[in-house]
């Protein structure tokens, strides 16, 4: 499928959707902008339900130790939803998925939700801007390449923590960083973390730069309106 605009995707998914659907949503416990952004975009058809991964050691900073951490406490998240009749669960941590093959069995983590809608775009090209430390926005991009997604250009923040601290103007300061040839042999912008406060973005982001936008919230919501069904 064709399309120029991540928004108007997800709005079409969602009209071919018959009453409510049911999704669960893990999230990272400190996550505040999962279930800020989620809702926006369910309009009166996606109904989410959340559970919090709360790691061992209960850190937040980004790194190995987090991650593994918030992989180990699915099982009990899921357990918790257990009594409700889900379509199907997320797991609502971008890093979580890119950093592991199997990020958590029984779930489709943001990061396989972002590859889902650049293939439902029939994008192979994209931008990456992300709040990460660099070395793991390159790990990202790594991960795309192994997806058969080719990274024009990648620009990141270098943070390891308080993501959803992060002004809008700091967001689009760090997209201008792209270059215009990186934006050019691009055929859609990737902003990565769920817990990065983007969706405000996305529509001047696709007026302005010409191509489909996708954040990692936005990917969930278009993933939700189809997980669980037949293919």
């Amino acid at each position: 499928m064709g399309c120029d605009s991540t928004l108007r995707l997800l709005r079409a998914e969602r009209a071919r959707l018959n009453g409510l659907k049911h999704v669960g949503v893990l999230v990272p416990w400190a996550n505040t902008i999962v279930e800020t952004e989620l809702p926006r975009l369910a309009a009166d058809r996606l109904v989410f339900h959340y559970a919090r991964l709360v790691p061992a050691g209960r850190s937040t900073a980004l790194d190995e130790t987090f991650l593994d951490g918030l992989r180990g406490a699915v099982p009990d998240a899921l357990s918790s939803l257990s009594r409700i009749q889900l379509a199907g669960a997320l797991l609502a941590c971008t890093s979580a998925g890119f950093t592991a093959e199997d990020a958590a069995a029984g779930t489709t983590s943001a990061f396989t939700a972002i590859l889902q809608a650049l293939q439902r775009l029939k994008v192979r090209r994209i931008a990456l801007a992300a709040p990460y430390p660099h070395p793991t926005a390159v790990t990202e991009a790594a991960a795309f390449a192994s997806a058969g997604i080719t990274v024009t250009g990648l620009v990141s923040l270098g943070q390891a923590d308080d993501y959803d601290q992060i002004a809008a103007g700091t967001s689009r300061a760090l997209i201008d960083r792209l270059s215009a040839t990186e934006l050019a042999d691009a055929s859609a912008l990737v902003l990565s973390c769920t817990n990065w406060p983007t969706l405000d973005l996305v529509g001047d982001l696709e007026s302005t730069l010409g191509m489909p936008v996708i954040s990692s919230n936005l990917a969930l919501a278009i993933t939700a309106c189809t997980i669980g069904d037949q293919p």
